[in-house]
């Protein structure tokens, strides 16, 4: 078991603690409904300080980072971030990432479950020229979102944080200490990721002092249960659940990450073959007509055949409806039909809905 630097903070302030992709991670406070509704209404902070860092560099690093990723780094200017994909020859999905363009390089953060397979895959395929280290140990990552977060944050950071725009970042501090601060996030909200270095007694500085400077604003600590509800009602893909190394980024929804006019990347030639053959599935959003709540693996059915499975599914906090993506069988597609979810033996009645099903 692995533990962040936030362990012991977690545990004072009562979480209810899991083992997550190796961490002990908290997966909620006070429950996952209030710390969701803290974030879409005002503010919440989070400790994802399981997530990967890994470190690009070298002559060819942009070379590298083009060869692995779908989406174009050559696009990036330093201080700019990119979301992008990392595929296998056969257009399987190895993760979905982040992508920092640094000035000597480029910082890939990944998934925390995948980062020993992510970082083994760039090993695997490196280039002459290219460095490739592992610095998640090094690095504590806080994520701050909701509407008031650039409100709290301006109060805390060296630079005008309201000039920050959606996908950048910039090197400053945060009550003096060094960071890279981002605004990125995984909920939909206006948010800021904060990666900083250093032992337990700076993280629970910096984790006090926004805290503190969120009071007025009803800030809460939220746990990865809020983390999941909150990104599934905007559509964002969970590795594991929507995408892994059966599917592929077309079928996925990915295709705005997955340039194809690009001169090369691993996996460019099938992905190519699969959209002039037509996607024989897509995933889609869903919402529930009768009671019920969509899970993972719930089979789809149409006129009695079975045509998919649900990937993701929640009562909606913010909604208060069931809600789900899932794969659909591309040719029974119909935004007016009705299909069945299978759920513990009931078929439940289901329409497809438009993603992001929360509108920000």
């Amino acid at each position: 078991m692995k533990f962040t630097k936030f362990n012991s903070t977690h545990k004072n302030l009562g979480a209810k603690m899991v083992e997550f992709a190796g961490f002990e991670m908290p997966v909620y406070y006070s429950s996952i409904s209030d710390e969701h509704l803290a974030v879409r209404n005002s503010l919440g902070m989070f400790d994802v300080s399981h997530m990967g860092e890994i470190f690009i560099k070298g002559n060819n690093a942009l070379d590298f980072v083009q060869k692995i990723t779908t989406n174009d780094a050559s696009k990036l200017e330093f201080g700019k971030v990119q979301y992008s994909a990392m595929c296998y020859e056969n257009g399987g999905i190895v993760d979905d990432l982040l992508v920092y363009r640094l000035e000597d390089g480029f910082m890939l953060v990944v998934n925390a479950s995948n980062l020993n397979k992510d970082f083994n895959w760039m090993k695997l395929n490196q280039i002459d020229g290219v460095e490739i280290n592992d610095l998640s140990d090094d690095y504590s990552l806080l994520a701050v979102q909701g509407p008031n977060s650039s409100k709290v944050l301006s109060e805390l950071v060296d630079f005008n944080i309201e000039e920050l725009k959606y996908y950048t970042f910039k090197f400053g501090k945060v009550i003096g200490v060094e960071a890279l601060i981002s605004r990125t996030g995984y909920t939909g909200e206006l948010g800021f990721e904060i990666y900083f270095t250093g032992d337990e007694k700076r993280a629970e500085k910096i984790w006090t002092a926004i805290l503190d400077a969120g009071k007025s604003y009803d800030i809460k600590p939220v746990g990865l249960g809020a983390r999941d509800t909150l990104r599934l009602e905007m559509g964002f893909c969970l590795y594991g659940n929507d995408i892994d190394q059966s599917t592929n980024p077309l079928e996925a929804g990915l295709g705005w990450i997955t340039k194809l006019n690009k001169e090369s990347f691993i996996g460019k030639d099938e992905l190519v073959k699969m959209k002039s053959e037509g996607l024989k599935r897509s995933l889609l959003g869903f919402e529930l007509i009768e009671k019920g709540i969509p899970r993972h693996g719930s089979e789809i059915y149409f006129n009695g055949e079975k045509i998919g499975y649900v990937t993701s599914g929640i009562q909606s906090p913010y909604l208060n409806k069931p809600i789900g993506l899932g794969y659909f069988a591309t040719d029974k597609v119909n935004s007016q039909s009705v299909f069945e979810i299978d759920i513990r033996g009931r078929k439940i009645k289901t329409k497809l809905t438009d993603v992001p099903f929360v509108k920000r």
